[in-house]
């Protein structure tokens, strides 16, 4: 039976003033059933934080949803009805809805699911307390493992036994440090079981696929500050699992220089100051960033000057090398220097072909590379004139 240990939440919550959700959630109810909001959206509420993922649970089960939603005119995709997800969209809007689970049997990294009836066995098959707080269409709080009590702490829990959570699904172990990232009162410390949870449960991290990594450690570094997340991963030996090569020395003094250059979190450049051994392929970035990693590791060792190492690396990368190199050398980066390397990623290099006009072929493209290799030197500042006359 399900036991409230909490008041409703404020009516001003967003989600419980979205029309779409509750029309979808009343219409669930006037067919009988059970309709919550659960994971994001309410602990987000409870945390007194901006709403994320809005997701609806029920015991209603999926082709019953289908059938619901169709009657009342939504249009109903079974997106994952084999897990029991089924989306909703209610003018325009797509919501998810998912019938209550239990589990059958995990790998560690998918489950097998039978339907239930019972909110708290749904509950029970969540990752953390704070996770499986849940709330009707008025705002009624339905807890049925007190993650309330968590997620007014500011306390990140495994449900029940850490271990065997992890077990179930091996990226835990990394969502545990991102939501410790992201919502922990760093005054409460780590919690043991978590931590001799995951340290007991290593070897299950190999059987991860690599975008599920890449993903989830994306993540964890855009939050405003990883690094103590990142420092427990390197002693509880996840980082070398996931990352062998890595170093946690960097991420602290780099997140300090983005705070005094206000620049915006950026979480390739904190991959960058973490380093390691082929991490493209371990994390599979794309192209593109594994572009900018590449650079930013190649030029946070460059003498060059702010403006030049924009004009070589771009804004992006220049910045990112700028602030490791500070960070390496365990000095402050002037923001006039940030700003420098902006402006060296739009100033273009002066001279051209048509300014040699007596050279072609090789003779020329040499020509060109010391030119250019000056210019540089001068951290931009010589003029055409200046380069031509030399």
């Amino acid at each position: 039976m399900d036991r409230p240990t909490a008041p409703t939440l404020d009516p001003q919550t967003a989600f419980l003033r979205d029309d779409a959700a509750q029309a979808l959630c009343q219409t669930l109810e006037d067919g009988g059933h059970r309709a919550l909001f659960v994971g994001g959206c309410v602990r987000n509420a409870v945390m007194g934080l901006p709403a994320s993922d809005l997701d609806i649970s029920t015991d209603a089960l999926p082709d019953r949803v289908i059938e619901l939603a169709n009657d009342a005119g939504f249009r109903a995709v079974p997106t994952g009805i084999d897990h029991g997800t089924i989306t909703v969209v209610v003018d325009d809007t797509p919501l998810e809805v998912t019938t209550f689970r239990r589990d059958v049997a995990t790998d560690g990294r998918r489950a097998v699911v039978a339907f239930s009836k019972d909110v708290k066995e749904d509950a029970l098959r969540r990752d953390f307390t704070m996770n499986a707080i849940y709330a009707d269409r008025r705002g009624t709080i339905i807890d049925p493992l007190d993650g309330m009590s968590d997620a007014r702490a500011r306390y990140v829990r495994f449900i029940e036994d850490a271990g065997q959570r992890i077990r179930e699904d091996y990226l835990r172990t990394l969502r545990y440090f991102r939501f410790h990232a992201t919502y922990a009162d760093p005054q409460l410390g780590w919690d043991a079981d978590a931590l001799d949870g995951i340290a007991s449960n290593l070897d299950g991290l190999e059987t991860l696929s690599a975008e599920r990594v890449g993903s989830e450690i994306m993540k964890l570094l855009s939050t405003p500050d990883p690094s103590p997340a990142v420092a427990v991963m390197d002693q509880t030996g996840v980082l070398v699992r996931l990352l062998p090569g890595a170093v946690p020395d960097f991420l602290a003094p780099i997140v300090h220089l983005e705070g005094l250059v206000q620049a915006t979190p950026d979480p390739l450049i904190r991959l960058a100051a973490l380093g390691g051994v082929d991490v493209s392929n371990r994390l599979r970035l794309s192209r593109k960033d594994s572009r900018i990693f590449d650079s930013i590791r190649e030029h946070c060792a460059s003498p060059l000057g702010a403006q030049a190492l924009g004009h070589v690396a771009g804004k992006q990368a220049g910045l990112g090398a700028a602030l490791l190199r500070s960070a390496m050398a365990n000095q402050p980066l002037d923001p006039a220097d940030a700003t420098a390397v902006m402006q060296g990623a739009e100033t273009p290099f002066p001279i051209s072909a048509k300014d040699l006009p007596d050279l072609s072929g090789p003779a020329l493209g040499d020509v060109l590379k010391v030119l250019k290799a000056d210019w540089l030197a001068s951290n931009l500042t010589k003029s055409k004139n200046d380069l031509l006359a030399s």
